[in-house]
């Protein structure tokens, strides 16, 4: 089985692309025998203005397109400027066959410096993937600067994760901790005095 994660992040080093590993790593957890392919657009940009231009993909590009069209899954990442996902990012999708990820199993992300950016994923991407036909998992997921560390993203990064091993079948659970249950009537008698 195999996974495809397109990182669209233009610096180095890139919060898009921590965000993509992580994804790629709580869904490696639940796909144990997936193999995993990072696909780093930053390092194709020539090539996809040239197959932009000529129609013709160079040999890295046509690796790239490859990976993505033959992965049982794909993960797919991008920063937000300006409330839309990036231009590097749209040109890659744009040198996709139209009916190549039809009923691919995909899980969008995105970063931002802003909360204010999050819908960008379902205003932008979301539509994106739907015209190309992919099957897009429920939850999306989005880091704005103030969400790393924080509470909140793990849990979005493990619910993404897990309803894209889902779709792409033979989901393993994933070992968890398990904290003490403490009955109720227990915890109110700690809380008063």
């Amino acid at each position: 089985m195999k996974l495809a994660v397109v990182s669209a992040g233009l610096s180095q080093p890139s919060s898009t692309r921590l965000l993509a590993d992580r994804l790629a790593s709580a869904s490696g957890a639940r796909l144990p025998e997936v193999e995993i392919e990072v696909i780093e657009l930053r390092d194709l940009a020539v090539d996809i203005a040239n197959n932009l231009v000529t129609g013709f993909p160079g040999a890295k590009l046509r690796r790239a397109i490859d990976a993505v069209t033959s992965a049982d899954g794909l993960i797919a990442v991008t920063p937000i400027f300006t409330a839309s996902y990036s231009g590097l990012f749209k040109s890659f999708f744009d040198v996709i066959e139209n009916d190549a990820l039809a009923g691919k199993p995909v899980l969008i992300a995105a970063t931002g410096g802003t909360a204010r950016h999050s819908l960008a994923l379902e205003h932008a991407l979301r539509p994106m993937f739907a015209y190309l036909r992919a099957i897009v998992v429920p939850t999306a997921v989005y880091a704005a600067s103030e969400d790393w560390g924080a509470e909140g993203l793990p849990d979005r990064i493990e619910r993404a994760a897990s309803e894209l091993a889902a779709l792409m079948g033979k989901e393993q659970p994933v070992a968890r901790e398990v904290d003490e249950v403490v009955p109720f009537e227990q915890q109110l008698a700690a809380l008063r005095p």
